[in-house]
C-alpha cells in the first residue's frame, strides 16, 4: 500500500475539493491515460487495486505511471463511541483528486488494450474518469 516515509502532522484537517486541476492535467510519460472528471478522495487501497487490475490485464507488457500519491491521513473514531472526546485516530491514506488529473499513464500496449485495463481500472475507483491519448500533434 503507498503511503508517505515521513509526515510533520499526524492528523489533518478534510480541506475543500474545489477547483479544477491545473497541474497534472496532460498526458506526459505514456501514450494513453486516466482522467478524473469529478472531485474526489481516493484511498490508496483503490489506487492499488486499479493498479493490479491494469497490470494483470496488460500481462507483462506496456509500462504504467501511478500519478497520484496518498499524501493525506483520514482519521476514524471507533464504532459505537459517543460524540465529543476529539479528533479519532488515524485510519489510513487518501489522495485529493481534482477534476482533469490524470491518475494513471500506460505506454507499450495497443489501443485496444489499454482502453479495456483503464476500463478495469476505472471500476475499482470512486470517481467518474476518462480515457485519453497523448496528441502528439498538437504538444509544443
Amino acid at each position: 500500500m503507498l503511503s508517505p516515509k515521513r509526515i510533520k502532522y499526524r492528523k489533518l484537517q478534510k480541506g475543500n475539493l474545489g477547483g479544477k486541476a491545473t497541474r497534472g492535467s496532460q498526458v506526459s510519460f505514456g501514450e494513453y491515460g486516466l482522467q478524473a472528471l469529478a472531485p474526489g478522495r481516493i484511498t490508496a487501497q483503490q489506487i492499488e487495486a486499479a493498479r493490479v487490475a491494469m497490470t494483470r490485464h496488460i500481462k507483462r507488457g506496456g509500462k504504467i505511471w501511478i500519478r497520484i500519491f496518498p499524501h493525506k491521513s483520514f482519521t476514524k473514531k471507533p464504532a459505537e463511541t459517543r460524540m465529543g472526546k476529539g479528533k479519532g485516530a488515524p485510519e489510513g491514506w487518501i489522495a485529493i483528486v481534482k477534476p482533469g488529473t490524470v491518475m494513471y499513464e500506460m505506454e507499450g500496449v495497443t489501443l485496444d488494450v489499454a482502453k479495456e485495463a483503464f476500463r478495469l481500472a476505472a471500476n475499482k475507483l470512486s470517481i467518474p474518469t476518462k480515457f485519453l491519448t497523448r496528441d502528439i500533434f498538437n504538444e509544443d
